[in-house]
């Protein structure tokens, strides 16, 4: 992988709404359905880091954003503070060249770092067969399937939620 990993900055939030807004039109990756817009990523931005959460981003050697992946609330419950959801979003000229795989890597160290328990990811079964590749390889595991859970595209939807455990009780 020739790419290195640092925190966003708010001028790396245009290179990030690139990578997001082809998933948001196309894709199943996220189930947003209208991009969002300059004031709704900064809002986005501004309310992971407020939860002293990551966005962190991969550029390459001309220092562009070639992907970015987030640590995101699991729930706004107290209780849930030592829950986190990752993701993780190439430009679809960079995949399968192991950014992803860095960018998962590096949450799951920072998660650990700061004691975090669990990180989860929900994966789309129906197009999410390379995501779930990534997060198995690096441990996470799957723990259910929420049926027709979205809808995108005129389709109903199913989400598989896989967890990684940081610690064990």
């Amino acid at each position: 992988m020739s790419a290195t990993i640092r925190d966003a900055k708010l001028e790396d939030l245009p290179p990030i709404d690139a990578i997001y807004r082809p998933e948001v039109l196309h894709g199943v990756a996220t189930f947003d359905t209208e991009p969002r817009s300059e004031a709704e990523t900064r809002a986005w931005f501004e309310r992971i880091r407020s939860r002293e959460l990551p966005v962190r981003v991969a550029i390459d050697r001309e220092e562009r954003v070639i992907g970015y992946s987030c640590l995101a609330p699991w729930s706004p419950k107290p209780a849930y503070s030592i829950t986190a959801e990752s993701s993780v979003y190439v430009h679809t000229d960079h995949r399968s060249a192991g950014i992803g795989r860095a960018l998962v890597t590096d949450l799951i160290e920072w998660a650990r770092e700061r004691s975090l328990q669990l990180l989860v990811a929900q994966i789309e079964t129906s197009g999410g067969a390379a995501s779930r590749r990534l997060h198995t390889s690096l441990g996470f595991e799957p723990v259910g399937v929420l049926h027709g859970v979205g809808q995108k595209f005129g389709r109903l939807l199913d989400v598989e939620i896989l967890e990684l455990r940081l610690s064990h009780p």
